[in-house]
């Protein structure tokens, strides 16, 4: 059913990649299998013919399947029937009628605050074996994990820090966001003491290149995304054995640690550089996770 001619266009003119070909391929020939089952007698002999009954009955069929990979299969079919609909093959796409399938929201990863800050104050330390080392790697690698968690940036606004951006008469940090979206995020004194530490060790080590990016590597040069995973990896696994140790961890851990103190969502929304403030509201739904817990260990009834 016109399969062949739209494989064609979404692989030569919208060249898509060959990987999302192969979906789209499979998607349908499962789609059209579905329609006329091998070894009977064609139901369905047109795409005119096929209605929104049928794809319903298709998207049902399969109990297994998690409604993302249902709404990915229905994203294929209002694709095909689109073109086919621009073919002047069809007058209607069926596939308009029907919405997406309900997605869970995946709560945001975080880590135990009072774990994060014990280790950051060093109440974690062994004798003789310090969690961050008093040299510049040390001082560096503490730096990113104070930054990530004490302001909440992401990993591409930390990378593209320059010396300029840290205001320590304001006692504020200048981070160019999404959309290149300036914002200004106080720092507290702590923080200063360490970034003023930093900018002092980096100094120090008298780079010859001159780097005007705030985090480097050991050998001065502007830090780059593996990097940083590195580091927040190593020092999480000190205090967590979740899966997930990644930079954003420490932004969600920094939202969800001020909503939890009662600070304002939109100052937080704010604080984060969110366009919208439901990209910040799922932070709520730690907080009534971390509630229920409470309420569970604290009420008799619990």
């Amino acid at each position: 059913m016109f399969l062949g001619k739209f494989i064609q266009y979404i692989q030569y003119e919208k060249r898509y990649s060959p990987h999302t070909v192969a979906a789209y391929r499979s998607d349908l020939e499962q789609f059209m299998l579905f329609l006329n089952p091998a070894g009977q007698p064609p139901a369905i002999n047109h795409p005119s013919e096929i209605t929104h009954h049928d794809i319903r009955s298709w998207m049902v069929s399969d109990e297994t399947l998690a409604p993302r990979s249902l709404n990915r299969k229905l994203a294929t079919l209002r694709k095909y029937f689109k073109f086919l609909l621009q073919e002047g093959d069809i007058q209607t796409n069926p596939a308009s009628r029907l919405g997406p399938a309900k997605t869970p929201k995946n709560l945001p990863t975080v880590v135990e605050g009072a774990k994060l800050t014990d280790m950051l104050d060093g109440k974690l330390d062994k004798p003789g074996a310090p969690i961050f080392a008093d040299d510049f790697e040390g001082i560096r690698d503490k730096t990113v994990i104070e930054l990530l968690f004490g302001t909440g940036i992401r990993l591409a606004e930390l990378l593209g820090l320059q010396d300029a951006d840290i205001n320590f008469d304001e006692k504020t940090i200048k981070v160019l966001g999404k959309r290149n979206k300036q914002r200004i995020i106080p720092l507290n004194n702590e923080l200063l003491i360490l970034l003023k530490a930093y900018m002092e060790a980096k100094r120090i080590e008298n780079f010859h290149n001159n780097s005007l990016t705030f985090i480097v590597t050991t050998k001065g040069a502007a830090a780059y995304p593996k990097l940083i995973y590195l580091i927040v990896n190593k020092h999480l696994g000190n205090i967590s054995t979740q899966t997930k140790k990644s930079p954003h961890v420490l932004r969600h851990t920094f939202a969800t640690t001020l909503l939890n103190n009662g600070a304002d969502l939109n100052a937080i929304k704010e604080l984060l550089g969110h366009a919208s403030l439901s990209a910040t509201q799922i932070y709520t739904h730690n907080s009534v996770e971390r509630l229920k817990s409470i309420y569970k260990q604290a009420h008799p009834k619990g």
